[in-house]
């Protein structure tokens, strides 16, 4: 039903339905971010070789709603992420500000010393800042199955289509170097 409307609403045009959906999914996540999200669940990952592993809290409102196929799923693929991607932080506001006052001096004195003007350091750090937070933070890497999304969109979009709040958390990896 909300397709058709979707395709009414954009004159038949399918990636503006498209695009139309995708707000209308934000709009819902952001009308539920509020909500509390006490109930949930711990997803473990396991790589493979055995020498990797990621335990993952993931936070709905109901557990009825944990137990579900789809907040499985994406419990699992958030697990997967963090093993694969490594993050340090859940989201930015998670990065310590002398960890962040730290990188901006690193950056800036990397682009004094390329030579680039006093009046730009500022943008420049800026720009890798916001590539730091999405090496870093969870929530803003891209997706490892889908690099054209990050993993807040994937989250977002199970809050729109379960109806519930969904939050990380916290998470821990564990690896064994040798």
């Amino acid at each position: 039903m909300d397709c058709k409307k979707a395709l009414v609403e954009c004159c038949g045009d399918i990636d503006k339905a498209v695009d139309y959906l995708r707000e209308k999914g934000l709009a819902k996540a952001a009308k539920k971010a509020d909500r509390s999200a006490a109930q949930g669940m711990i997803f473990s990952y396991i790589h493979s070789n055995a020498k990797l592993g990621v335990l993952v809290e993931l936070n709905c409102e109901t557990d009825f709603v944990a137990r579900t196929e789809e907040f499985q799923h994406l419990g699992h693929e958030i697990a997967m992420q963090i093993a694969a991607a490594n993050p340090a932080y859940i989201v930015p506001e998670d990065v310590p500000q002398c960890v962040v006052e730290h990188e901006t001096e690193v950056i800036k004195a990397q682009a004094r010393e390329e030579g680039k003007p006093e009046k730009m350091l500022d943008k420049i750090a800026e720009g890798r800042i916001n590539k730091y937070y999405e090496e870093n933070c969870l929530m803003e890497q891209k997706y490892i199955r889908d690099p054209d999304r990050k993993i807040k969109d994937l989250v977002i979009e199970n809050i729109a289509k379960i109806g519930e709040n969904i939050k990380v958390g916290r998470f821990s990896r564990f690896i064994i170097e040798g």
